[in-house]
């Protein structure tokens, strides 16, 4: 098969696409023909040997990625055979392997692709969306809502609008330039701004009238979250879910006490609850998809073309969630 190997730690150049062997199917594995792999912006920390909430892998070379969606072509023993030919999406967790046309996983890990969604969708919707759902959770959201969503074109940024929209809450997209400001606009925003422009909480202000926002999904953290922060009436929200403002390698998150609170990893499946809360967001955005309330919106890019992926994910070149595809 050909997949992305990372032979030493450093830039994105130092993906380099090559045919290596294929990966075979131990016990309660299934092997997946990959249709599209996703990448995340922890991946490009990880590529350059940096500690994240996912452990930098230890031995190299290693074929990075850990979102795959695809058809199951292969069974490892005591697999059902009914998987075989089925289109699905599986999260691969700490393990690697998702940059490559072929993906072992344990087959409680996959999930059926619902008919409405393209493997694209579907492998935004096992990572991306599954961290939506988790966020989602805190807020209570209706009509009388006002939701603050800074990074508004990105992956998380998509669906988080369509879901506050969908729960009848009132929705201001922050986005990085013209273009992203009018994905969001058709993303179903009532009020979408440029945060590159320094007037913009202005315009927020003057578009609330005597409102003010109750939540604020912060997924950016810097002067943008301290601006958000300071449209919030009282008793609102600061849900932080990550500060890609302050650098996803070295940053820390722009808190508030009182005001904030940090809402992944643990914190995020201790509220799903249940013995695989994981799973449980994982099945709440595909469902949320099938029922035609989620649509996710992808980049794709060729798979060998991984590390010009990677080069935009760092440089906020790019809109939704990105994908690569063999």
């Amino acid at each position: 098969m050909h997949a992305i190997r990372l032979h030493a730690f450093g830039p994105a150049e130092n993906l380099t696409y090559e045919q290596t062997e294929d990966p075979v199917p131990g016990p309660g594995q299934v092997r997946i023909a990959v249709r599209a792999a996703g990448v995340h912006l922890l991946d490009t920390a990880l590529r350059e040997g940096q500690q994240g909430p996912a452990p930098r892998p230890t031995a190299l070379p290693t074929v990075p990625g850990r979102e795959v969606a695809g058809v199951v072509e292969s069974l490892g023993d005591s697999v059902a055979g009914l998987w075989l030919g089925k289109r699905v999406a599986a999260h691969l967790g700490f393990a690697p392997g998702g940059y490559a046309e072929l993906a072992v996983t344990e087959v409680d890990r996959v999930h059926e692709i619902p008919d409405n969604l393209d493997f694209a969708q579907a492998v935004a919707l096992i990572g991306t969306g599954r961290t939506a759902m988790g966020i989602v959770q805190f807020a209570e959201l209706g009509p009388d809502s006002v939701a603050v969503i800074p990074a508004a074109a990105g992956g998380i940024g998509t669906l988080l609008v369509q879901y506050v929209k969908n729960a009848g809450a009132t929705v201001v997209a922050l986005a990085g330039g013209p273009h992203k400001v009018g994905l969001a606009e058709k993303n179903g925003a009532d009020l979408a701004v440029d945060y590159k422009d320094p007037s913009w909480p202005g315009k927020v202000r003057a578009f609330l009238g005597d409102r003010t926002a109750t939540v604020v999904f912060d997924g950016v953290g810097g002067d943008v979250a301290r601006a958000c922060v300071g449209l919030l009436g009282r008793n609102g929200q600061h849900l932080v879910f990550g500060w890609s403002g302050e650098g996803v390698k070295d940053g820390q998150p722009y808190l508030v006490e009182g005001v904030s609170e940090q809402v992944l990893g643990p914190v995020m499946a201790k509220k799903a609850g249940g013995p695989h809360p994981i799973r449980t967001l994982e099945l709440r955005a595909l469902a949320e998809a099938a029922a035609g309330r989620l649509t996710p919106a992808v980049q794709r890019f060729p798979l060998a073309e991984a590390a010009a992926a990677h080069r935009a994910l760092e440089t906020r070149g790019t809109t939704g969630k990105v994908v690569l595809e063999p």
